[in-house]
């Protein structure tokens, strides 16, 4: 099947009858690093593979082979504007780029769309060919067109597109320079279910530079005007939004679209249900969008997001992916699944955490030009329909953990789905740089994984997340991660006191858990390289080696059995005051910490250190603690499953919700 082109001095944008869904946009700030995402340079083809040595490379951790970047000067190209890129004669750029490659198997899936109308406009002459690729990333060319300059249309069919693809065009200035003033890809508007618009929800706690950076970013961009009509700011922290310097110019920019509120620190549910509720109450938008308050945001990728989501069969959830705030052309989530059986979240199968498209471009990585669906999308960028707020409630009244994912899973029990939609992204400090399961985070992690699965679980006793969390605890006991087990332990304890606590304690938790923590060494950070003397081991180790992860479930299972008996031996006097070892945080494993009395660990963004313990007694008592609860949770697994799930619509309801903003407030003057 072949696409029409025609060409022609100039066209008019989008006629009445359809819609502009996505523009090729370049970086407003030429940034070397997130070039790559907008243009490609090195006419990089994927390396097609049988689906069988496929299969054996990406179990073996190869995807695709890197290449080479080539920069805009090298390739005689310049960056005029946000939407204009000037070729020298001769030179070659492609579009099959994450930003500007259109995604056109997720239109073929879940819109009526049955066609695309690619329009390019150039100023002088050029080649202009446009390829498709399908789910195995073979790339074909469909059209190819010696254009004198003006507009050139494409009429591209989705029908081919049913497990994967994209289209995009590559540029050849042919015969002189040549200048790219605009492309965009057009649908008819026949097929739109809603012509919707949304109000953006920002948590934010001390963060106002972040986030009156991003207020600025929106403000500035006049093409999103007319699709956000309000953004609400929920500021739970000390540290004002209001008081940041350049709030004022962006509040000039924003006009009477920004809406500052002030609120006691409910954690990101919180925050985010007050977007939520604001925008139900204000019955103005089709959708409610959640953003981080530190996060730097594509604008095209709201409009993208808004756009699919009017076309959607059936209102649908369009999620954002998460790049690196620190290797911004490096994508930490595409599409993410929750495994019901242990109740726990990942990347869906076949996705790669941490593709960097610097040397990895679109059309050189196989695996992105198959159509990955997921269960959930972060709340780093995520637009939520008012009817599913209306239809489920708003988010679990859980703090932070597990919102984002428990919401989608409960919206697609009621027939709303998620997407996460390539071309939609922001920039995101990524969670490698963190243990969150260790500090004060951890018990939030406990306590709603198992109130999610207590909600969302098809299996019996919740399938293997009792087992699962009791060797989590165990794991940390052997790590002398006592802090972290307390909470955890904690967690339990107040799951199985019912839902009642979720608001309840909503605002307070946060304090106590702290308190709890401060009283553990391994929970207390020092920032001074020198605060503890120089280590020394009382024995050597075993045949001059450290211990090493067990490679096998037998010798994972002894490992873990010769660890615990050693918590029971008596602590030497001196641990406390010369410890054994400096122990990196990703080498701080229980196969290794679990062999000595102390250690000096380092916290996982590198800034600090902590001095781990061995405590037999707190072992001994921690680890009968988490047998008891752990047995107590599945002898009333069915019970408190029942308890939970009758009252979800009480305690996710705005009425419930606009009770705990009240009791939860704070004064505009404080």
């Amino acid at each position: 099947m072949t696409a029409t082109a025609t060409t022609a001095g100039s066209t008019a944008h989008a006629a009445a009858d359809r819609r502009i869904v996505h523009r090729v946009v370049l970086p407003t700030d030429s940034d070397p690093d997130t070039l790559p995402l907008y243009v490609d340079f090195t006419q990089a083809r994927a390396q097609v593979l049988t689906e069988q040595a496929q299969r054996k490379r990406e179990a073996a951790g190869v995807f695709d082979d890197p290449v080479l970047a080539i920069s805009p000067h090298d390739a005689g190209a310049t960056l005029v504007s946000r939407r204009a890129l000037a070729l020298e004669d001769g030179s070659h750029v492609s579009f099959a780029t994450y930003f500007n490659a259109f995604p056109a198997s997720y239109w073929r899936r879940w819109t009526d769309v049955d066609t695309v109308r690619l329009v390019v406009e150039l100023s002088g002459p050029a080649t202009l060919v446009v390829y498709k690729s399908n789910a195995r990333g073979h790339a074909q060319r469909v059209e190819m067109v010696a254009s004198d300059g003006g507009a050139s249309e494409f009429d591209l069919p989705l029908a081919p597109f049913g497990d994967g693809g994209w289209y995009w065009f590559d540029l050849l200035a042919s015969d002189g320079p040549v200048r790219l003033v605009r492309a965009e890809w057009t649908v008819s508007a026949a097929h739109e279910r809603v012509t919707g618009t949304a109000s953006v929800g920002i948590t934010t706690f001390n963060r106002p530079d972040y986030c009156v950076d991003q207020l600025l970013t929106m403000g500035a961009d006049r093409s999103l005007d007319g699709v956000i009509d309000r953004i609400y700011v929920v500021d739970q922290g000390n540290q004002r939004v209001k008081d940041e310097p350049r709030f004022a110019q962006a509040a000039e920019a924003l006009g009477d679209r920004l809406a500052y509120l002030r609120q006691g620190n409910l954690g990101g549910s919180g925050g985010f249900s007050r977007a939520m509720a604001e925008t139900l109450a204000a019955s103005e938008s089709d959708y409610v969008l959640l953003l981080d308050d530190d996060v730097v945001s594509e604008p095209e990728g709201i409009l993208r997001a808004v756009a699919f989501a009017n076309f959607c069969r059936i209102p649908t959830i369009v999620g954002g992916h998460m790049f690196s705030m620190h290797e911004k052309s490096v994508l930490h989530a595409y599409a993410e699944r929750v495994n019901r059986y242990s109740f726990w979240w990942g990347p869906a199968a076949g996705t790669k955490e941490g593709h960097d498209f610097g040397s990895y471009p679109l059309r050189a990585t196989t695996w992105l030009h198959r159509r990955h669906d997921g269960d959930y999308n972060g709340w780093w960028m995520c637009l939520i329909p008012t009817h599913a707020l209306r239809e489920v409630g708003l988010s679990l009244p859980v703090f932070i953990k597990w919102d984002d994912s428990e919401y989608a899973l409960r919206a697609g029990a009621h027939g709303i789905p998620t997407v996460s939609l390539p071309g939609a992204a922001v920039w995101h400090v990524p969670w490698t740089d963190k243990d969150d399961s260790i500090d004060w985070q951890a018990y939030y992690h406990q306590r709603n994984r198992w109130l999610a699965a207590l909600l969302h679980s098809p299996y019996k006793r919740g399938g293997v997340l009792p087992r699962a969390s009791f060797t989590s605890d165990v794991k940390h006991l052997l790590s002398l991660q006592y802090s972290a087990v307390e909470l955890r332990l904690k967690a339990l304890e107040e799951l199985l006191e019912g839902p009642d606590h979720l608001h309840r304690t909503i605002g307070t938790t946060l304090g106590e858990v702290r308190s709890m923590r401060v009283k553990h060494t391994d929970a207390v950070v020092t920032k001074d390289p020198a605060a503890y003397p120089i280590t020394r081991r009382h024995r050597p180790p075993s045949k001059g080696r450290d211990p090493e992860r067990p490679t096998n479930p037998v010798s994972f299972v002894i490992g873990a059995a010769v660890g615990a008996l050693r918590q029971l031996r008596p602590v030497r006097d001196e641990a406390l005051a010369i410890p054994e070892e400096r122990v990196a945080s990703m080498a701080a494993k229980w196969w290794r910490l679990s062999q000595i009395d102390s250690a000096v660990v380092t916290s996982a963004d590198g800034t600090g250190v902590s001095l781990y313990v061995r405590d037999r007694e707190l072992f001994s008592a921690y680890l009968r603690r988490s047998l008891n609860l752990h047995r107590k949770a599945i002898a009333r697994w069915d019970d408190l499953q029942a308890e939970y799930r009758g009252a979800l619509d009480s305690f996710t309801s705005p009425d419930q919700w606009k009770a705990t903003f009240a009791a939860n407030g704070v004064d505009e003057d404080d």
